[in-house]
């Protein structure tokens, strides 16, 4: 499965999809980058005059590049346009070092802890252009097909 099929099948659509290339993907694991706009909906409240991208966002960013994109593509002989995935997400912990300002692109690395009963379990980290730590945590989640 191609990295422009994995994105296909995320289940977002702008605002709300923070996926914009899956670099690399293999069984283990999966790199992936977005860069946050200027003109994204949240910088017009998060913070008057000093716009940083809130933790959720971040933590949602991790979320499906490190765990959606890469269940989709374990499941990858059990998808289909009719056989579209499910997903539903926790995350565990996730710590936050630096701020993500508008126009910065980010890298998130995400290393697969278990995948069994349908259940995704990964260690996630989100990395600055400077190469710098900007968060990091465990998130998991249930991924079927239906």
């Amino acid at each position: 499965m191609k990295s422009s099929e994995i994105v296909k099948y995320l289940p977002y659509q702008k605002p709300f999809l923070f996926v914009d290339e899956v670099i690399e993907i293999s069984e283990n694991g999966v790199i992936g980058n977005y860069t946050f706009q200027q003109n994204e909906f949240f910088y017009k409240g998060h913070f008057k005059n000093n716009p940083i991208t809130p933790g959720v966002i971040l933590t949602e960013t991790m979320a499906q590049i490190g765990v959606v994109c890469l269940g989709i593509y374990l499941l990858k002989d059990k998808i289909s346009i009719s056989k579209k995935p499910q997903i539903a997400l926790t995350s565990q912990q996730v710590d936050f070092y630096l701020p993500v300002l508008p126009n910065e692109k980010i890298t998130v690395i995400s290393t697969k802890e278990y995948f069994r009963f349908n259940k995704l379990m990964c260690k996630v980290q989100m990395m600055n252009a400077k190469n710098k730590l900007v968060c990091r945590g465990s998130i998991s989640g249930m991924i079927v097909t239906k």
